[in-house]
């Protein structure tokens, strides 16, 4: 296998009500991949399943430990697909309100980069 990177995405996700770190990393991976297109991929380099190709996410998040990383993977629309956390992101103070759902007056942020990376030997190189 020869794995090279395509692109490298990233992105930003704020959830202000709730306190729920797993939606502002999903967020930060929709953000990561909104406004690409990937049509290279199959016009240039001939891949015939877009799921053949390898998708790394590396979440960036102040609460590692409470983002579900298979929530965070099903947001991508296609891949053979990886997470990581780490510590990063932020946390701001916002206000706290129970009718949303708010626990503190936390504002949760996370970051995200997402890799798009081809197998080399699996794929037409244009010459």
């Amino acid at each position: 296998m020869n794995l090279q990177r395509f692109i490298i995405q990233t992105g930003i996700g704020i959830d202000q009500h709730g306190q729920d770190m797993t939606k502002a990393a999903q967020r930060a991976v929709e953000d990561a991949i909104r406004r690409n297109c990937l049509c290279g991929l199959k016009e240039i380099f001939s891949v015939s399943s877009m799921d053949d190709i390898m998708v790394e996410v590396t979440i960036a998040a102040p609460y590692p430990d409470k983002v579900n990383q298979a929530a965070v993977l099903e947001v991508l629309p296609f891949g053979r697909r990886t997470c990581k956390v780490v510590q990063g992101g932020m946390v701001v103070v916002g206000q706290k309100d129970p009718k949303y759902g708010d626990k503190t007056d936390e504002y949760l942020i996370a970051n995200a980069c997402v890799t798009v990376k081809l197998d080399l030997d699996n794929v037409k190189i244009p010459r």
